[in-house]
C-alpha cells in the first residue's frame, strides 16, 4: 500500500529532516510552506497524515487544523512544532490533532509515531473493506461474496448489479428501505425503472443467496430490511 503525507512547514531544514526520517519506496511526502499552499494540496489530494507546524507565514496551523477537521473529521493531523507549552498542546488536541510532536524532534520517534498511525489506518481500512456476519462475508474490493452452506462458507457468483444491491443493503443493516429510495440510490433519478423491477432483482439476489436468503426481509407495505445475525 502506498502512503502520502503532507508536511506543512516553512523551514527547508525541517523538511529535509522529515524526509530523511520517513523516506521509503511506498511513502510520498508533499511539502507546503504556507497555509494557502496546504489548502490547495488538500483540495486536490488525499493524505494519510498531515504534519503541521503552528507558526506559518500566512497564519496559524491551529486554525488550519480546525478547518480541515470541519471538512474531513477523519483526517489524521500531527502537530510538529516548537511550541512546547502545555496550553499549546491542549489547544492542538482541542483543534482535532491526533498527535503533538515538539521540535527539536528525534527522527526515530517521528518515524515510529507515523508508522504506528499508518498501521492503524491500514487495519481500519481492511476492516471497513470486509463485511462479515454469521451467514455471509462480503469483500468490497474484490467483490467476492461467501455464504454459509452446511457449516462452511462457500463462494457465490453475483452480477455487478446484484453485488451493488447486496452492498447497498449491507451498509444499511437494520434499516427499512423503501423501493423508491433503492430506485434513486442504485439506478439514479434519471433512469426509468419500475418498482416491480426492484422486486425482481431482489428476488434474483435471494435465489443466489440460497439458504441464507432470509437475511433480506420483505417488510409488507414498506420495502426491505437487511437482517443478518452477528
Amino acid at each position: 500500500m502506498n502512503y502520502s503525507i503532507l508536511l506543512v512547514e516553512d523551514s527547508k531544514e525541517i523538511y529535509r529532516m522529515v524526509e530523511q526520517a520517513l523516506k521509503g519506496p511506498l511513502l510520498q511526502i508533499d511539502w507546503a510552506t504556507t497555509i494557502s499552499e496546504a489548502e490547495t494540496l488538500v483540495s486536490k489530494n488525499s493524505y494519510e497524515i498531515i504534519l503541521l507546524d503552528i507558526e506559518l507565514p500566512d497564519g496559524s496551523g491551529l486554525e488550519l487544523c480546525s478547518k480541515i477537521q470541519l471538512d474531513s473529521p477523519e483526517q489524521p493531523i500531527f502537530f510538529l512544532t516548537s511550541h512546547d507549552d502545555l496550553s499549546e498542546k491542549v489547544l492542538g488536541f482541542s483543534a482535532g490533532a491526533d498527535d503533538y510532536i515538539t521540535k527539536p524532534f528525534n527522527p526515530l520517534e517521528l518515524k515510529a509515531r507515523v508508522e504506528a498511525k499508518l498501521k492503524k489506518l491500514e487495519i481500519s481500512k481492511k476492516s471497513a473493506d470486509h463485511l462479515r456476519w454469521n451467514e455471509i462475508e462480503i469483500n468490497m474490493s474484490s467483490q467476492e461474496v461467501r455464504i454459509l452452506e452446511e457449516g462452511k462458507f462457500q463462494d457465490t457468483e453475483l452480477t455487478a448489479l446484484e453485488f451493488k444491491i447486496l452492498t447497498y443493503f449491507a451498509n444499511r443493516k437494520g434499516e427499512v428501505i423503501d423501493r423508491d429510495s433503492m430506485l434513486n440510490d442504485i439506478w439514479g433519478e434519471d433512469i426509468h425503472v419500475y418498482s416491480r423491477s426492484v422486486d425482481t432483482h431482489v428476488s434474483k439476489l435471494r435465489k443466489k443467496l440460497g439458504s441464507v436468503s432470509n437475511i433480506i426481509e420483505s417488510i409488507h407495505g414498506a420495502g426491505y430490511k437487511f437482517s443478518p445475525t452477528e
